[in-house]
């Protein structure tokens, strides 16, 4: 083995231990995938994994700036330097290179996360939505370019699969985005059931915070009953990259659950998510 064949595996294994750590259901839908493809969608995740953390590494935003304006100069070509250095950078150019990947698409992915990094409230519904397309939805689009062709019905499904992901991503993580006074709930939606944001940092659920999310959930639902619906109309082998809505469909159960507090973090183990996209992935929706 070459030193550069080294090099790209130790990359390649880096990127899959980081997708593995802190995005593990996306990690098992790899799992289901050829080998050729399952590296540059783990390149894909790894990035993702990169760009969504920064605001978690970072105490200012400058400093996240910095951080995200690094990969926004790797992706055009204006960086200091080469991306040797950092396995993920490499893995991504690499995918890049090998299934074509739209650069203007990842670049959008990385400027939609700037939001994460300062206070201000999410402030319409069509503001998240936008939000969504350009992160949860993208990555959809981009994984099902890589495991198989790009199409009108794959961007269809795509922007649904991650309308309903990031929805209940924006739910799940209302413990910890409370604690921190951010917002993602928009700010309209609450207001328009009569709950202002600091009812929200109080981390208390009150009846009007959860008629509104309630009508978040019910979007949410009803953007992944059409992802089902959408799934027969796309190739066998890029149905793997939509295993997660999974766990969407289990979490948005429990989420609408009267009996739910939205202030509660909750844990899935690891076995029970494998198990779950892998009875997933043996449905009659997941099957030729």
């Amino acid at each position: 083995m070459s030193s550069a064949d080294a090099a790209g595996k130790e990359a390649a294994g880096f990127c899959a231990e980081l997708v593995r750590t802190h995005d593990f259901t996306r990690y098992v839908s790899t799992l289901f995938v050829p080998a050729e493809p399952r590296r540059a969608l783990v390149a894909l995740y790894a990035f993702n994994v990169e760009i969504s953390r920064v605001h978690e590494q970072v105490s200012q935003p400058l400093p996240g700036e910095m951080r995200l304006q690094w990969w926004t100069d790797m992706l055009a070509g204006t960086g200091h330097g080469g991306v040797e250095g950092n396995p993920v950078a490499a893995e991504l150019m690499l995918a890049i290179r090998n299934w074509r990947l739209p650069v203007e698409r990842l670049s959008r992915l990385i400027d939609e996360h700037q939001f994460d990094l300062y206070n201000d409230p999410m402030p319409t519904m069509a503001a998240l939505e936008g939000y969504i397309n350009d992160t949860s939805s993208a990555l959809f689009s981009l994984g099902a370019g890589i495991a198989g062709r790009p199409s009108e019905a794959v961007e269809h499904l795509a922007r649904h699969a991650g309308l309903a992901h990031g929805m209940a991503q924006v739910i799940a993580a209302l413990p910890l985005d409370a604690s921190r006074r951010q917002l993602f709930v928009p700010q309209q939606l609450l207001e328009s059931h009569g709950c202002g944001i600091e009812e929200v940092f109080a981390g208390k659920q009150t009846p009007k915070l959860r008629a509104a999310l309630d009508q978040l959930l019910g979007e949410a639902r009803g953007h992944l009953k059409t992802a089902f619906a959408l799934l027969a109309d796309v190739e066998p082998q890029v149905r793997p990259v939509f295993l997660p809505l999974a766990l969407v469909e289990r979490d948005l159960k429990r989420m609408s659950r009267a009996d739910n507090d939205p202030f509660v973090p909750q844990m899935t183990s690891r076995f029970r998510t494998l198990w779950t996209l892998w009875l997933m992935s043996r449905s009659r929706l997941f099957g030729t």
